[in-house]
């Protein structure tokens, strides 16, 4: 028997639904899937390139194509820089997978204190992290067979420099990134550098390379440079100096070696110096390029320049005397000193002897602007127009600001600076006929185009002068060699401390060399500096002459230079030292 119900009796049945409460209903749905398609809209019309950005950092990567950076080689083709290819370890934190074992493995490979390993691999969000840069390829290989997943490799390029520390002030290092920071590396790096390529690729969630997509631009590889310098001098000149500074017990020394003729720098090395491959704990000390950046007062080495203005303008002749007294002179209450008493001395003798009173009197008998302008001329200060970082112009003050003792000083090197690279440069006048030649690091087949200074007849002259200088009673005696005539100019001079050189005991010295060889038609021009020497001899002549006589025979010999004397040395009995 079925029972009927009574909607009516009902009391919740038989109410009416306000229909309000089903057009809300039916409104929030609406709502609901408008907001949809108006977020559907947002994300596919409007901010489409930023979602479609954020899903291409996830799978789509661009790889570098790095440049093979050029080499850098010497003037006879070896390689003086290259580089080499070698495995890079990179991370993305947000797909590393890996248990703590593995990643403390991981440190430890990379030497790297496990906190710092993982702070580095903290942030998830980040999809690039270097983990260490340029390792060995075996260390790649143990790291990769970890099998860590978010861990990779890629391929680049580190510098290696043959040549170690003998050339390490010529060459110059790049950092990390393969840019230049020192020396060649530095001052050719647009051309050495090149340009890198790139590589559009997606990348499926294993890391794996699955598609191209659009072009690859290929890597354009720097261009190799040939420099001027012949690594055979460069070696030989930074082994002798290195061993002229210990044995001499001094602080630092540099040399300088310029083809007479072409003006190119076959050598040019600083002791102490460091390996451009190994930079740990490098101090200014090691990286500084004392032959172009440190400058001092040149001394002795000006003198030839006084001489050769007097001869110039016909107040003097090789043979004209000049009286030097007691060793002591004054002018205008200030007393000049010799190292010794010379009596009367001819111009010639003036240099044998290095005779500061004697440059003195030639000196006076001009006016400062005479002075200045061969100075000047001559390449003391003004910054060498050469493409090297570092160069310095030195100090040559206006010659209108010279009172009659600064004429008198700067006749024979006090009162001006210049650095060693400035004095080998300058002595072209003398080699090079009385003209003044540009210098290059770079390779040239052709004979320089100087500037005239000084007529030929007065660079023969003074060419003499220097021969004497370096020969039998002159103060640059060690610097014969064997088989080749020589001539040049030693130099000392006390060091600034403070305002002023120093008590009497408490002095110190810089020694130099400069002269050129074989004397008649000369080849090459050295110059050699040895700083605070302190075994007990400081004089030019005696701790940087014996440098220049064994670098200039040596390279002499490697240039195919026929001798032009006999191949016994000249023995004198008794070593003449420069007046300060």
């Amino acid at each position: 028997m079925s029972r009927s119900i009574a909607y009516t009796s009902s009391p919740l049945l038989a109410s009416r639904t306000p229909v309000w409460r089903s057009k809300f209903v039916v409104g929030t749905i609406a709502l609901c899937f408008l907001g949809l398609a108006g977020r559907a809209f947002y994300i596919q019309v409007v901010a489409n390139d930023f979602f479609q950005k954020q899903g291409e950092v996830r799978f789509a990567r661009t790889l570098e194509l790095p440049a093979n950076r050029g080499r850098i080689l010497d003037r006879n083709g070896l390689i003086l820089a290259s580089s080499v290819p070698v495995p890079s370890l990179w991370a993305s934190p947000e797909e590393i997978d890996g248990d703590k074992a593995q990643l403390q493995q991981l440190a430890k490979l990379l030497e790297m204190p496990w906190p710092e390993l993982e702070k580095k691999l903290a942030d998830e969000d980040k999809t690039f992290v270097w983990l260490k840069r340029q390792v060995e390829e075996p260390l790649a290989q143990e790291i990769m067979a970890l099998g860590l997943k978010g861990v990779y490799q890629r391929k680049e390029y580190r510098r290696q420099y043959p040549e170690g520390e003998a050339a390490a002030h010529v060459v110059g290092f790049t950092n990390v990134e393969d840019v230049g920071q020192e020396g060649i590396e530095l001052a050719f790096n647009k051309e050495l550098a090149g340009h890198a390529g790139s590589r559009r690729v997606i990348k499926d969630r294993m890391g794996r390379v699955v598609e191209a997509v659009g072009e690859t631009i290929p890597p354009a590889d720097g261009a190799d440079l040939q420099l001027s310098v012949d690594s055979k001098v460069q070696f030989f000149a930074y082994q002798k100096l290195r061993d002229a500074v210990t044995v001499n017990k001094a602080k630092a020394g540099s040399v300088v070696v310029l083809d007479a003729i072409t003006g190119e720098v076959l050598a040019l090395a600083n002791y102490p110096s460091y390996v451009p491959a190994k930079r740990q704990n490098l101090s200014g000390e090691q990286l500084r390029n004392r032959a172009m950046t440190d400058t001092f007062e040149p001394g002795s080495v000006m003198k030839p320049f006084t001489v050769g203005l007097g001869l110039e303008t016909g107040r003097i002749t090789p043979q004209s005397l000049i009286d030097t007294g007691n060793g002591k002179y004054s002018v205008t209450g200030s007393v000049i000193s010799d190292s010794h008493p010379n009596g009367v001395l001819t111009v010639e003798g003036v240099i044998q002897k290095s005779s500061n009173i004697g440059t003195t009197k030639i000196a006076m008998q001009m006016q400062p602007r005479e002075m200045w302008e061969i100075f000047s001329q001559a390449g003391f200060g003004q910054k060498p127009q050469i493409t090297f970082p570092g160069a310095v112009s030195g100090r040559l003050r206006p010659y209108k600001t010279w009172r009659p003792i600064e004429q008198a000083t700067m006749s024979y090197g006090y009162g001006l600076s210049s650095s060693l690279f400035q004095m080998a440069r300058s002595y072209t006048v003398f080699s090079h006929d009385g003209q003044i030649i540009p210098a290059t690091i770079l390779k040239t087949n052709e004979p320089a185009v100087g500037v005239r200074v000084f007529s030929e007849r007065t660079a023969g002259q003074v060419r003499k002068m220097l021969q004497m200088a370096a020969g039998p009673g002159g103060t640059g005696q060690k610097a014969q060699t064997i088989g080749y005539s020589v001539g040049g100019k030693s130099g000392t001079a006390y060091k600034q401390i403070g305002k002023g050189y120093g008590s009497v005991g408490n002095r110190k010295y810089r020694g130099w060399f400069v002269g050129m060889a074989p004397i008649e038609k000369p080849r090459v021009i050295i110059a050699v500096m040895i700083d605070e020497p302190s075994a007990g001899q400081y004089y030019g002549g005696a701790v940087a002459a014996p440098v220049f006589s064994e670098v200039a025979q040596q390279t002499l010999r490697m240039l195919g230079v026929q001798p032009d004397m006999s191949v016994k040395p000249q023995i004198v009995a008794k070593e003449e030292v420069e007046s300060f």
